[in-house]
C-alpha cells in the first residue's frame, strides 16, 4: 500500500482564515468540521499586508469564546506558508469552506499549489450552509458600520466586541 494511502492514527485539520471578526458561517464550519476530525486547529494568518478591524490576540480571544463547547478544537495563529505550518502541526488536512463559485476559483488554485508543495496534506472543501453562504467578514463589518443590524451574523459576543469598537458601548 502507498504511504500516502494510509489514515493517520489521529486526524488533525486546520481550519485558516482571518476571522475579522468570526461569523456565524466560520462558527457553522467549525461546528462541522469538529466532528469530522479528532484536533481541529483554527489559525488566524498573521499577515502584516492587510490592515485588520482586531489584533491577532483580539481574534484568538473572540475564537476561544465560541468554540469553548468543543472539546477537540483549538485556537492559534501562523505565519509563512500555511502547508509549512500545517506539517510542524502534524496536520494532514487544510479545511477550507466555499460559500460561491467564487470562492472555489480561488481556493482551487491554493489547494494545487498546497498539494505541489506537500503532497502528504489533503485540501477538504466543506460547502457553506445556506443560511450563512452570503456571510463574509468583510460585509458584516461593512453592514454594521453602516448601521445596519447584525444579529444572527456573528456570534452575540462578537456583535458586543464590535459594537464596543465602533459605538464605544461597554
Amino acid at each position: 500500500m502507498h504511504p500516502l494511502a494510509t489514515k493517520p492514527p489521529c486526524v488533525i485539520a486546520i481550519y485558516p482564515g482571518s476571522f475579522d471578526p468570526i461569523t456565524n458561517g466560520h462558527l457553522d464550519l467549525i461546528e462541522r468540521s469538529a466532528r469530522l476530525v479528532d484536533k481541529l486547529i483554527i489559525s488566524i494568518l498573521r499577515n502584516e499586508n492587510k490592515q485588520p478591524l482586531f489584533s491577532i490576540q483580539e481574534r484568538m480571544d473572540m475564537l476561544r469564546d465560541v468554540v469553548g463547547p468543543y472539546p477537540n478544537v483549538e485556537v492559534d495563529s501562523f505565519d509563512g506558508l500555511l502547508v509549512d505550518y500545517a506539517a510542524a502541526r502534524s496536520a494532514t488536512v487544510i479545511l477550507r469552506g466555499i460559500r460561491a463559485i467564487s470562492d472555489y476559483e480561488y481556493e482551487l488554485q491554493m489547494a494545487l499549489m498546497n498539494r505541489r508543495l506537500r503532497p502528504q496534506i489533503e485540501t477538504v472543501f466543506l460547502m457553506s450552509g445556506e443560511a450563512y453562504s452570503f456571510i463574509s467578514s468583510r460585509l458584516v463589518k461593512e453592514v454594521f458600520r453602516l448601521g445596519g443590524d447584525i444579529s444572527g451574523l456573528v456570534p452575540p459576543p462578537v456583535e458586543q466586541r464590535l459594537k464596543n469598537r465602533f459605538l464605544g458601548e461597554k
